[in-house]
């Protein structure tokens, strides 16, 4: 109660003195404008109100202009019902390689409060003032200069358009700072070549587009063929593992056939020296005295059981050159078998 008793007092000695309360909004700044000076200086005051606060001054005396200090689109865009215009509003420039283009383009900005003296003395009086004498002026010329340094197919690259906008914004920046302004973002929304060369471009782009289908294609083709020629390699290589082992297979059965038939042969040349070297002793033995005597005793067993035959060849005997061998060998046998055959009669 004694609070609101002393503002209704205040309220009531300023009203009775000619003050009036002058107030700012919660995104708003006050500037005081002394028109005459009962002390001080005159002229615009060099100092902001803050945002919701409320001051009493004469009225007459004094002028008061508030400043919106909140984010601000400035929309400059072709579409009729969008954007700061009700007219087809975009940018309209060439590119670096002398295409025509339009841009839709957004600038973000906000006014700096501290600086809200000097915008009021030197630069405008609202925000709609600023807005249209300054920063639409200023907005609509050096974007078309940056962006036009971009050719026409660099304008489908994403990562170009945004360096661009920062190198606006960076530019803007330097030259509405001095009048008080805070540039945040430029955005760019949509853009437009010409309709023809709008089509040929997206007729190289699906050309393109074929083109790098085609080369995957071929890399897809190629790896396959690298593939295939890896396989064939494996296949190749475990051919000439299979061969490779077949022969060292063969060898070691050569080799060990080899050593065998080396062993045999050494066997069979040690049983040739023994047996050659018994027949040298045995031929040694029957070259000495015992030898006629081994010779007499070997015919006497081959003679054994056998029938012995005298012929006489002495003188008036048979004559051996003469005398038919055979012949006699038939007779002498026929008149055996004749002997053999009448002794059973005698029996």
């Amino acid at each position: 109660m004694k609070i609101s008793s002393v503002l209704i007092l205040l309220f009531s000695v300023f009203t009775l003195s000619g003050c009036i309360p002058h107030t700012t909004g919660k995104t708003e700044v006050g500037v005081r404008t002394k028109k005459i000076a009962l002390w001080g200086e005159k002229g615009v005051e060099n100092r902001s109100y803050a945002p919701g606060s409320t001051t009493f001054f004469l009225p007459i005396i004094n002028d008061w202009h508030t400043f919106d200090i909140k984010l601000q689109n400035l929309e400059m865009t072709i579409q009729a019902d969008r954007g700061n215009r009700p007219t087809k509003d975009d940018l309209l420039f060439k590119t670096i390689d002398g295409n025509d283009i339009s841009l839709d383009v957004i600038i973000v900005y906000r006014i700096d409060p501290e600086k809200a003296p000097f915008i009021l003395q030197h630069v405008a009086t609202d925000n709609d003032t600023l807005r249209e004498k300054v920063v639409r002026t200023i907005a609509r010329s050096k974007p078309r200069d940056i962006f036009g340094s971009l050719k026409t197919e660099e304008f489908y690259v994403a990562d170009k358009r945004a360096a661009k906008s920062e190198q606006s914004k960076e530019t803007l920046q330097e030259m509405l700072g001095p009048y008080g302004i805070i540039v945040e973002k430029v955005l760019t929304k949509d853009y437009r070549f010409n309709a023809e060369y709008q089509k040929a471009i997206e007729d190289k782009k699906v050309a393109d587009q074929q083109m790098e289908q085609n080369k995957s294609a071929q890399h897809a083709a190629l790896e396959e063929y690298k593939k295939i020629l890896e396989e064939a390699k494996g296949e190749v290589n475990k051919m000439v593992a299979d061969a490779d082992g077949a022969f060292l297979k063969a060898k070691i059965e050569a080799d060990a056939h080899y050593e065998k038939q080396k062993y045999l042969a050494e066997a069979i040349m040690a049983e040739g020296k023994a047996e050659a070297q018994g027949i040298e002793q045995m031929n040694k033995a029957l070259a000495g005295g015992g030898g006629e005597t081994m010779v007499k005793l070997a015919v006497a067993e081959a003679l054994q059981g056998k029938r012995i035959i005298l012929l006489p060849t002495s003188e008036g005997g048979m004559n051996l050159k003469t005398t038919n061998m055979n012949r006699l060998i038939e007779t002498l046998g026929v008149k055996a078998l004749g002997d053999e055959q009448s002794e059973p009669e005698k029996k």
